[in-house]
């Protein structure tokens, strides 16, 4: 069975606007099905732990939810929506903490490197830094054929 690289950016939102929740759907989704890439985990304390934090809602709960169900996307917004009481300024400043978080600075220049790009790279933020380490990960993994 193929393990799967999550693609989906941190900085993307479904109908909710909740940022991240697409990703954190996917790599639960993924895992419940055996398919997530083992160094990625389903729910981490970054981002994951963020938005479920934001929303009130146990990681266990999403987790239990995502696996026996097998949801779509909008099937998960959906309970999600139920399962919270968010509101649209929390939405923002939890989508305002996504987009303007940063790595320490030896993380990014650990991504930097080893997506072939020096220090000088104009890349900052944790989402752009994640997708290029992402896509990094899929080039070296699926394309390449070197395990990372």
């Amino acid at each position: 069975m193929s393990k799967f690289v999550p693609l989906i950016s941190s900085s993307l939102a479904g109908p909710l606007g909740i940022m991240h929740l697409p990703r954190l759907w996917q790599k639960v989704s993924l895992k419940a099905t055996g398919q997530l890439h083992d160094d990625y985990p389903d729910i981490g304390a970054g981002y994951d732990g963020m938005v479920l934090g934001a929303l009130g809602i146990e990681a266990d709960a999403f987790r239990s939810f995502v696996s026996e169900n097998k949801p779509s996307y909008i099937e998960c917004e959906n309970w999600v929506a139920q399962n919270s009481d968010l509101s649209a300024a929390a939405i923002a400043t939890l989508n305002r903490q996504i987009t303007q978080y940063h790595h320490d600075d030896d993380t990014r220049k650990e991504i930097l490197e080893a997506a072939g790009l020096d220090d000088s790279a104009a890349i900052a933020d944790a989402p752009n830094l994640n997708n290029l380490d992402d896509w990094t990960a899929f080039h070296k993994e699926i394309l390449s054929g070197v395990a990372v």
